[in-house]
């Protein structure tokens, strides 16, 4: 099956076709069709995913499948949110972004820096589909002070896993897509299309 991933961030591209390639999914990257990226106007990561998964889609005339994503701080008032990937700035690094949460969260004890990645999944089969599938989980952690770890992209370098020790950027590449937010809803997704490979009402799933 051809889908077009929505997704001009290559860490993400990267680890949605790892997960997807063994499954038998011939993975496209929207820049084959297009370089113009979707103006992400939602007010919500299910509202992005789903701009950007009809954008890929009617660029391509493939189905798309599109994620929106991002680091929800509890002593940040749920920031960045939404705005991860631009913190910073509309053109920030992920090291400005890395950056500026630490700055923000430089007074704030260990204890009271809980987070969570979270991650919307939409799958549309054309432009216009009127019943997209959506998968949304969220990965529990703490923002460290100091930033470890070599893998992974973000913040992943002071998201630490409790109970673990590690930030995310310390565990492999294949122990994150195992654990990830953005993995488990992928996982989630192809359970969905397995079980209704029309898409047509397949809804919206939920996952911790």
């Amino acid at each position: 099956m051809r889908v077009v991933l929505a997704t001009g961030n290559p860490g993400k591209l990267q680890e949605l076709q790892a997960l997807l390639a063994p499954l038998g999914f011939e993975v496209l990257p929207q820049s084959a069709f297009t370089a113009v990226p979707a103006a992400e106007t939602g007010l919500s990561f299910v509202e992005n995913a789903i701009i950007k998964a009809r954008h890929a889609a009617r660029a391509s005339g493939l189905p798309a499948i599109a994620d929106d994503s991002g680091l929800e701080v509890d002593a940040l008032h749920g920031a960045p949110g939404i705005y991860s990937a631009r913190y910073a700035g509309a053109q920030a690094s992920d090291l400005d972004n890395l950056r500026k949460l630490v700055d923000q969260l430089r007074d704030v004890p260990l204890a009271q820096r809980t987070a969570r990645y979270r991650c919307a999944l939409a799958y549309l089969r054309w432009d216009l589909d009127p019943a997209p599938l959506l998968c949304q989980t969220r990965w529990e952690g703490l923002i460290v002070e100091t930033p470890r770890g070599a893998g992974g992209f973000g913040y992943d370098p002071v998201f630490e896993l409790p109970g673990r020790g590690l930030t995310v950027a310390e565990l492999s590449a294949e122990e994150k897509n195992r654990l990830s937010h953005r993995g488990r809803a992928l996982q989630t997704l192809v359970a969905c299309l397995a079980d209704a490979p029309g898409g047509g009402d397949a809804g919206t799933a939920d996952e911790a």
